[in-house]
């Protein structure tokens, strides 16, 4: 039976073959809890060689994909595991929703990254991630090997650690060797309303109202 590997031994693994590996993460949390994510890893591979180890390591298999990001709390949408010949690429994109942030750690390939939102005073969520340490076993550091982490809050950012944003948009980059032993990312925010009804649909709504009662009081006077 074939033997898999949890995704990020596999990451580490592949490192040693050439070093040249990039895995980037988008996460959308909407107000309930509630959310989706979207994850793309690749590598390119400098032999055939190189291509044979990967198929073996399982990670760019479509039924492992499937597996590693698999649970009960979460549904998959797609996955996709392709070859580009053109620059001697091999990809692995999956999508997910899930119910809440912290159900992901229940799935193989989050068991060490303590997802979680938290509640914090004045109505204020704190929302965090473990970047696990990455080990290849042979004392390889690589500063090629990227990744990136972007979450989309619901919320007013009120403090972070992300060397990136934009509004509610948080952006997060490491090299292998920036992430040591181990990394947090964590941001504070102030979540949004629920939609609520404009203050111009009410002064509109009054204006109409106002005149309706003035044209009939109007009419009656004559």
């Amino acid at each position: 039976m074939k033997k898999t590997f949890p995704v990020l031994l596999s990451l580490a693994l592949i490192i040693f073959i050439n070093g040249c590996l990039n895995y980037t993460q988008v996460t959308t949390i909407k107000k309930d809890g509630s959310g989706n994510m979207f994850i793309h890893y690749w590598m390119k591979w400098t032999s055939k060689k190189d291509s044979s180890i990967v198929g073996q390591l399982g990670i760019f298999s479509k039924d492992s994909v499937q597996k590693e990001f698999s649970s009960k709390y979460n549904s998959i949408t797609n996955v996709e595991v392709y070859e580009s010949i053109a620059d001697s690429s091999i990809h692995a994109k999956v999508e997910f929703n899930f119910n809440s942030l912290d159900s992901l750690n229940a799935t193989p390939a989050f068991r060490k990254s303590e997802l979680s939102i938290k509640d914090g005073a004045k109505n204020i969520k704190i929302f965090s991630q473990f970047i696990p340490p990455i080990a290849t076993g042979f004392g390889y550091q690589s500063k090629n090997f990227s990744l990136t982490y972007v979450y989309y809050l619901p919320g007013e950012i009120l403090s972070h650690n992300a060397p990136e944003s934009d509004r509610n948009k948080l952006t997060w980059k490491y090299t292998l060797d920036e992430i040591g032993t181990g990394k947090y990312i964590t941001a504070t925010y102030r979540p949004f309303k629920l939609k609520e009804t404009p203050t111009w649909i009410y002064v509109c709504a009054l204006i109409v109202f106002v005149i309706v009662v003035v044209f009939l009081f109007s009419k009656r006077m004559k």
